[in-house]
């Protein structure tokens, strides 16, 4: 059975607690887990990023100089990818990038991220836990009786 140290609200070791197996005595499930990581990040990114083609270019629309005649390859526009100043043939649009998980996968990685921490002796629980105000000061004190400070 998976076990934590258990904690007084001040901080202070006061033994241990037996931790429910359904959900910290799972196998890890490796994939499941990379799923739900590569999702969280898909999720965060903004997408906004943008450059112009060349229609949003501003430039000129008359011809550069004549069809026939110049010994020069035929040019029509100067907002033309391949010239100096012209759009972006292929380049990166506004787009969303977040997509939804399935729920089961969601779950299964929970339980693997649980029983992996429960494995390396990674999970702490603390009773009675209250406080006046929500003081960073106190949980420091608290950390530093658990000793977690500085622990990441």
């Amino acid at each position: 059975m998976a076990t934590a140290k258990l904690y007084s609200g001040a901080g202070k070791a006061t033994g241990t607690v037996d931790l429910p197996s359904s959900l910290f005595e799972q196998p890890v499930h490796k994939q499941a887990l990379y799923e739900a990581v590569r999702n969280y990040l898909a999720n965060k990114r903004q997408g906004t990023h943008d450059t112009k083609t060349r229609a949003e270019v501003k430039a000129s629309t008359a011809k550069l100089f004549r069809q026939k005649g110049t010994g020069r390859a035929r040019a029509g526009s100067s907002a033309s990818p391949t010239r100096v100043g012209g759009g972006v043939a292929f380049g990166p649009h506004p787009r969303d990038y977040s997509y939804t998980l399935p729920r089961k996968i969601k779950r299964l990685a929970l339980k693997s991220a649980l029983s992996d921490r429960a494995d390396n002796e990674r999970v702490n629980v603390i009773e009675d836990f209250a406080m006046d105000a929500p003081k960073t000061a106190t949980m420091v004190n608290i950390f530093k009786g658990m000793a977690l400070e500085g622990r990441h």
